[in-house]
């Protein structure tokens, strides 16, 4: 697989999706100095007779317990032994490796104190593919994500489970087919490995990269259903975005108009048409879609930052040598960007499957009922319409706020907790939800714009259509319509279905799966 060069502070969203992906990652010369200088100031640290947290005491509410200079390996070792206390389904190996590469890239900048060995394994683990495994439940985002990470830890030191070459197997076999050896954890080491909000913000990534994709495709599907519905393209005037000055709004505008041109149905509309205002689901799309654009962009700026600090305790100062033990483990900021996000996918939901109830409407789209030409009969996309209206409720109900909620643990040493491990693990199926409902409404303004020959659309709302009919052709009586629903779903959830549509992959964030 390519390799990136890390440049830690300096990551990209871009960088991250193409680790998630399969990349590996080789620190600069800079970072691998930085770490050795780090080691080095806290080494010296932990040779003093001041007490430091995690390096020569106890950990959590045992901060208090001084712990003999001889038993300090002990210490680090014992840390990640009792905190693998993981629950759940293991991570999925993308996700692993995003841990991997994003717990490298905080280390990197020296401020940790772990010794160079450490972050030499983590770069080779990645590389040569030795995937911990790691429990998906159990943390509760604050002080890090403790016990996921403590499942990654122990595979450094040759305990634990981790896949190589598609087996499971004991973590220091492992290491040894790789040909890589377990570390010896030094003073703070194992603090370092499992504080962190890592496993939160790799969530929360994944879930936006697939949320990017399924968003893209709805810009795609809602441009077909203002044809298939024979829908005016004046909201979409940019006169009307800029006297509001949303940019969101302004840039998918811009983007529907594109989609939309040259169209011949709307063409035929523009003169006798009795309808004066189409439903907000079709000439809304700017200030919705927008909103939406502008929600995942403020949430990816907040999870880049994230990808690219220091989120472990205590920390080494290397202009002073100062070791300073604060905070930077609560993952508050991630659990607020997973909660972002999710109300944007939701939303972005909402609005497709709006436009799938208009379609199977005969009053709203002036197509015949449930989009069939022989209603009664057959029942053509009733249902299909339902299905989109469940999943759409079950991403509802998954967008309440996770952020909110918080239980003290730890003896109430940690009072306040982010919970942003399960705010960020339910975006994935969130996004495959979201691909669902934007599948269906695909199918169906397919299915519109055909009832409207011999008028025809524009060119890329028709490139479209060709990529949907690769996979359902159209539908003249009942047939079973779950495979193709499935198919054309899994091209969304892909990023397949962007492809051609550069402007809309300028809009993502993360600039869009990579071609």
């Amino acid at each position: 697989m390519p390799s990136a060069s890390l440049k830690p502070g300096q990551t990209t969203l871009a960088l991250w999706r193409s680790v998630m992906g399969g990349h590996t990652l080789a620190m600069e010369a800079s970072a691998a100095k930085a770490v050795a200088a780090g080691h080095a100031l806290l080494a010296k640290a932990a040779r003093g007779n001041d007490a430091i947290y995690g390096v020569n005491t106890g950990f959590g509410k045992l901060a208090s317990v001084r712990i003999p200079a001889d038993r300090l390996a002990e210490l680090q070792v014992n840390i990640v032994r009792s905190h693998c206390a993981g629950v759940g389904e293991p991570l999925p190996a993308s996700i692993v490796r995003l841990v991997l590469g994003l717990k490298l890239a905080s280390l990197a900048h020296g401020a940790s104190g772990v010794q160079p060995a450490i972050t030499a394994l983590l770069e080779a683990m990645l590389e040569r593919e030795v995937l911990p495994v790691v429990p998906s439940q159990g943390s509760v985002g604050a002080s890090g994500d403790l016990a996921p990470l403590a499942h990654l830890a122990a595979v450094m030191i040759g305990e634990g489970e981790a896949v190589h070459a598609g087996e499971r197997m004991p973590g220091g076999a492992a290491l040894a087919r790789a040909g890589l050896s377990p570390v010896t954890l030094g003073p703070k080491e194992g603090l370092a490995l499992l504080n962190g909000t890592q496993v939160s913000t790799a969530l929360a990534l994944a879930g936006l990269f697939a949320i990017e994709n399924a968003f893209g495709a709805a810009l795609v599907t809602g441009a077909m259903s203002v044809d298939a519905a024979a829908g005016a393209d004046t909201p979409f005037d940019a006169r009307i975005q800029t006297l509001r000055g949303q940019p969101g709004q302004i840039d998918t505008a811009a983007v529907l108009r594109a989609l939309m041109a040259d169209s011949e149905i709307r063409r035929s509309h523009l003169a006798d048409d009795p309808r004066v205002q189409d439903p907000y689901s079709l000439r809304c799309q700017p200030q919705v879609m927008g909103a939406a654009l502008d929600v995942l962009r403020a949430a990816s700026a907040m999870l880049e930052r994230e990808a690219n600090g220091v989120t472990d305790n205590p920390l080494v100062m290397a202009d002073t040598g100062e070791v300073l033990s604060g905070g930077n483990f609560h993952a508050e900021p991630v659990a607020f960007a997973a909660d972002m996000l999710a109300l944007a996918a939701a939303e972005t939901g909402n609005l497709s499957q709006r436009r799938c109830a208009m379609l199977v409407d005969p009053v709203l789209s002036g197509l015949p009922a449930f989009l069939i030409p022989k209603p009664g009969l057959n029942s053509g996309f009733m249902v299909a319409e339902v299905a989109s209206a469940a999943i759409a409720s079950e991403n509802r109900m998954r967008a309440a706020p996770a952020s909110t909620d918080t239980i003290p643990t730890s003896a109430n040493q940690e009072d306040h907790v982010s919970m942003a491990a399960h705010g960020a693990r339910r975006l994935l199926p969130m996004a495959e939800n979201l691909a669902a409902i934007v599948g269906i409404e695909a199918l169906m303004a397919a299915q519109g714009i055909e009832l409207r020959k011999p008028l025809s659309p524009g060119p890329r709302v028709a490139t479209a259509l060709a990529r949907v009919r690769a996979h359902s052709a159209f539908l003249e009586t009942d047939r079973v319509l779950a495979g193709e629903m499935a198919a054309v779903a899994a091209e969304i959830a892909s990023g397949a279905f962007l492809a051609g549509h550069a402007d809309i992959l300028a809009l993502l964030p993360s600039g869009g799966p990579a071609r």
